[in-house]
């Protein structure tokens, strides 16, 4: 068999993982359940989806050093294993703390582990040119998981309850998600990446010199990535773990998990252009667009009081966040290179847990204590024209010269 249908094989492999592992998504079920079968407050029904973004942020962190140091595989198995038995453990909690610990921290950390191995051995099978692409269709699994959780989610909890239905998905991910792992590694150290039709070889945007987390700190690009990161995805975050609540506060709708799977699709979506068009265009000019694009929507999300507007809105929303999942990644790879790839990305991605605090946080706040959504729709805005501005400013890192000039230090 050609390694480069072993590409081909990592690179699937690793978007049915992500399908498995995109339970996270799918939270807002889970929270109208919490809230409206067992009498939880918003904070509370919130407060494991927001740990276990806290979680996912850290483990990934330390995932990806683990990775980098001794490939994706047995990291990636350790990571399948924990989400499943998380989501079964959760269907044993009768209280919020419980769940906090088992989905918060147990489900959390096991995506962690998992998500930190997919996209640095699947770049790695490719042509650096296509980074943009791999990271989209690799995330796109991530974010597509809700398009068939929502509803899988809202039918079992239907018809067997929110305790089984934890038990149920979290048997399912370790029947699929577990052996696949096994098929995920590394290529040879002697592997070379087909070159794309039309690549011109003269070109060098594709390469980038390996700088470890310690040099990425050390420039100010590393900084704006991360407020960039942290705004955007606060905002995100956000509409994705509120949508349903959001539409019945605003509309009155009180099923809407059609909701959900609409900002499935285009989160998916977004992520695989995105990627496409930041391989074209840069990273940077591809965030852009996407700032642009959330903070209009997030100063017109409160005037949405129906199913056709909220439908843009979480289309809109759905685009916008995917964006930052897919092109992100890439940046960090095309900016400080792939050997440290793992942990330079985890150091970034902390930014990430720390927007899963602020978004589901503010949007709990603002309803609880006035009833709408529309504070936390103000906050969203100014942190994403704070990120507008952020992603005029930064330019790529000339880490060629960097690393040099550290050599000489």
């Amino acid at each position: 068999m050609k390694k480069f249908d072993r590409a081909m094989q990592i690179l699937l492999a690793g978007f049915c993982i992500n399908l498995c592992m995109g339970i996270l998504y799918a939270w807002s079920v889970f929270k109208k359940a919490l809230v409206v079968d067992l009498g939880w407050s918003n904070a509370d029904a919130s407060l494991p989806y927001t740990v276990a973004i806290i979680t996912f942020s850290l483990s990934l962190l330390v995932a990806g050093i683990l990775q980098d140091r001794m490939g994706p595989r047995r990291v990636l198995i350790l990571g399948t294993m924990m989400v499943g038995l998380g989501m079964i453990v959760s269907s044993f909690a009768t209280s919020p703390a419980m769940l906090i610990v088992t989905f918060g921290i147990m489900t959390g950390c096991g995506i962690g582990f998992g998500y930190a191995c997919l996209s640095p051995s699947a770049m790695k099978w490719f042509h650096p040119s296509k980074k943009g692409l791999v990271n989209g269709l690799i995330a796109a699994g991530f974010g597509l998981a809700a398009v068939y959780l929502a509803p899988l989610t809202s039918f079992l909890i239907k018809d067997f309850g929110i305790n089984n239905s934890f038990m149920i998905l979290g048997i399912a991910i370790i029947v699929i998600a577990v052996p696949l792992a096994f098929t995920i590694n590394n290529p040879p150290a002697d592997y070379t990446p087909e070159v794309p039709a039309g690549y011109d070889a003269k070109n060098k945007s594709g390469n980038a010199a390996d700088l470890n987390w310690r040099s990425m700190l050390k420039t100010p690009q590393f900084y704006s990535l991360w407020v960039m990161y942290a705004f955007a995805s606060a905002s995100g975050l956000m509409i994705i773990g509120n949508i349903t609540s959001i539409a019945a506060t605003q509309a009155n709708i009180t099923d809407a998990a059609y909701l959900v799977v609409i900002l499935a699709i285009f989160n998916s979506g977004g992520r695989v252009a995105a990627g496409i068009l930041s391989d074209k265009i840069g990273g940077i000019k591809t965030l852009m667009i996407a700032f642009i694009m959330q903070a209009i929507n997030m100063v017109m999300f409160a005037t949405f009081k129906s199913d056709f507007t909220l439908i843009i809105g979480a289309a809109v929303a759905g685009v916008g966040y995917g964006t930052l999942l897919a092109v992100f990644p890439s940046i960090i790879a095309d900016f400080y290179g792939l050997k440290n790839y793992g942990a330079n990305y985890g150091v970034l991605y902390t930014a990430w847990g720390v927007s899963g605090f602020i978004g589901p946080v503010v949007a709990a706040f603002a309803v609880d204590t006035t009833g709408t959504y529309t504070l936390a729709y103000t906050v969203c805005s100014v942190m994403l024209a704070v990120a507008v501005v952020l992603s005029f400013l930064t330019k790529k890192v000339d880490s060629e010269a960097l690393a040099k000039k550290m050599a000489n230090a």
